[in-house]
């Protein structure tokens, strides 16, 4: 493998931009469902001061593991609940697994790699989106990289502190997302020993002690299902009684998704995971790609010769995601460490210049692409209210990419990959900016809670019916919130109350109440983006009109 090249001053500069590039989102307000559900399971257990059920909408809730909400409750508690103590709890965890990205490909290959896997790794387009919209995926992003390479280093020498910390962080990835994620971590190590002729390597007695203390770190998470759930069978989930949430935990969660046995099912499609990497890997893809090919192809030939942690780790994951009947974009993300080390060490080592040609023609075309998007984002949907800081930002960046890349190095791959970040923070700061900010006022519940405590300072209950997954309403609300789900069964409260439903239903849920209007809020699915929405011109017929009205004690006679 090439040495280290010599080293650019810049790439720390590039390295601080793409940091705040993530953190460009942190205030902005949560989306419906799975952040505000998220962020609302944390914020139930600080009020409650319960941390061992995890309740929604005031019922036990059975499908997520407990520690994402364990985290965010613990930034709640030292930071206030909040939009931005709960988007930092999980970049916090993107920028450890930054951190152990640069440690990881330090190890592997040199700082120069190390270096360019952080900024390809933080410059990636679903890794900067999941930093706004945060739900499990930025946490195991973390703890998988992490387990690896503290796996990796206690294999190479022995050093069971090393083992210690890989345990704990494989126990908590697994009180993250279930224990399918040990088959990402175990991939990694095994497949690099198989592939490299050191199969008596696995035979050796740490990895006995590594899965009785994963066991261990994950025994948290089994006491709370078996509280919760296994003992009181009396509960009902999933429309039944005698649910075991550690059977669901260990096997329905995850193997019941993959076969597609469990209570919660979906739908699958081979090739999804290809086109969510053509955008979510951007501006990167297309290297990522040709990254691959080349090091399978080069890899064949002399196995022993090359490292296979990242290729297993990656690819034996992305396959099982391939096979799965449960799909979503943001499940790549916890692969996307591997990928970013992948894609850096076959940049930084391009030597023939007729591929250094044709990649540097491939990104300019996608640079010129996502500026493309961004206009025609801009042109159609047209937010409102930008700031104009955020055209400052934009302005700068495009001076920066016109005249920096040249400037700042002379090394080939360097001026690529500066053009490429500073397209990604132009990107961003557009979208978390402009975009996302006018894009958030259509998210009704969140704008009705916001209103809703600057004008009740006699704190009336708050009733909201009509939409089952408004989450954003509980989570923003200053006082509890009471959800009628179901609107042939409502019981309103005897004293007057303020109702947030659709304008259609209003008198009806009332019975005959006098009503006194306070607010209409548009209403649409802002993570279900449609043309007809995005366009200005057709977006009203996309609108839900969702009122808030105040309900009279008595009746209108």
């Amino acid at each position: 493998m090439q040495q280290t090249t010599v080293f650019n001053k810049w790439l720390y500069f590039f390295l601080l931009l793409a940091v705040c590039i993530n953190l460009s989102g942190l205030c902005i307000p949560l989306m419906n469902p799975d952040a505000t559900l998220y962020a609302t399971i944390a914020k139930t257990m600080v009020l409650r001061n319960d941390y061992v059920n995890i309740i929604v909408n005031g019922t036990d809730w059975l499908d997520k593991p407990h520690f994402p909400f364990w985290i965010a409750a613990l930034f709640f508690e030292i930071f206030g609940i909040n939009t931005w103590a709960y988007k930092l709890s999980g970049i916090v965890f993107t920028l450890m697994a930054a951190v152990y990205t640069y440690k990881f490909a330090k190890a592997l290959y040199n700082k120069d790699i190390a270096l360019w896997s952080v900024l390809i790794l933080l410059t990636a387009q679903h890794i900067i989106l999941s930093d706004n919209d945060v739900r499990a995926e930025p946490y195991l992003t973390g703890l998988i990289i992490a387990s690896v390479y503290h796996f990796y280093k206690a294999e190479r020498g022995n050093d069971y502190w090393h083992l210690l910390a890989a345990s704990l962080f494989a126990g908590c990835a697994v009180m993250t997302k279930g224990i399918f994620v040990l088959i990402t971590i175990g991939g990694a190590i095994v497949g690099h020993l198989l592939i490299t002729g050191q199969w008596k390597r696995l035979l050796h007695w740490r990895w006995l002690i590594a899965a009785v203390l994963t066991i261990i770190f994950t025994l948290p998470e089994i006491y709370c299902l078996y509280e919760q759930f296994d003992a009181h069978p009396e509960k009902i989930v999933f429309g039944q009684q005698g649910v075991s949430g550690i059977k669901f935990f260990l096997w329905d969660s995850q193997f019941g998704r993959f076969f597609n046995t469990g209570p919660i099912k979906g739908t699958g499609d081979p090739f999804f995971f290809v086109h969510t990497t053509l955008w979510a890997f951007l501006p990167w893809s297309l290297l990522l790609f040709a990254a691959i090919f080349q090091y399978i192809k080069s890899g064949v030939r002399n196995p022993r010769a090359y490292e296979w942690y990242c290729m297993c780790g990656g690819l034996i994951t992305f396959l099982l995601f391939s096979a799965s009947k449960f799909q979503l974009p943001h499940y790549l993300n916890i692969v996307f460490p591997f990928f970013a080390i992948i894609t850096a060490q076959y940049f930084c080592s391009i030597v023939q210049q007729k591929t250094r040609k044709l990649i540097s023609i491939t990104q300019a075309v996608i640079i010129a692409i996502l500026f493309s998007l961004v206009f025609a984002l801009h042109y159609f949907y047209r937010p409102e209210n930008i700031n104009l800081s955020i055209w400052m930002a934009v302005g700068v960046l495009v001076v920066l990419l016109l005249v920096l890349p040249a400037k700042a190095s002379a090394a080939w791959h360097q001026r690529i990959g500066f053009a490429c970040i500073l397209t990604a923070a132009l990107v961003n700061v557009y979208l978390n900016g402009a975009f996302y900010s006018s894009l958030m006022k259509y998210q009704g519940g969140s704008e009705a809670a916001m209103w809703i405590n600057k004008h009740n300072p006699q704190k009336l209950p708050v009733l909201q019916t009509g939409d089952k997954v408004n989450f954003a309403m509980e989570f923003y609300l200053d006082q509890p919130m009471i959800n009628l789900a179901d609107d042939s069964t409502v019981v309103l409260p005897h004293g007057m109350f303020m109702l947030y439903a659709p304008a259609e239903a209003v008198n009806n849920i009332a019975s005959g109440r006098r009503v006194k209007p306070l607010k209409v809020f548009d209403n649409y699915p802002v993570t279900r983006l449609k043309p007809s929405f995005l366009n200005k011109k057709t977006r009203n017929q996309q609108l839900a009109k969702m009122a808030l009205v105040l309900v009279d004690a008595a009746s209108k006679n």
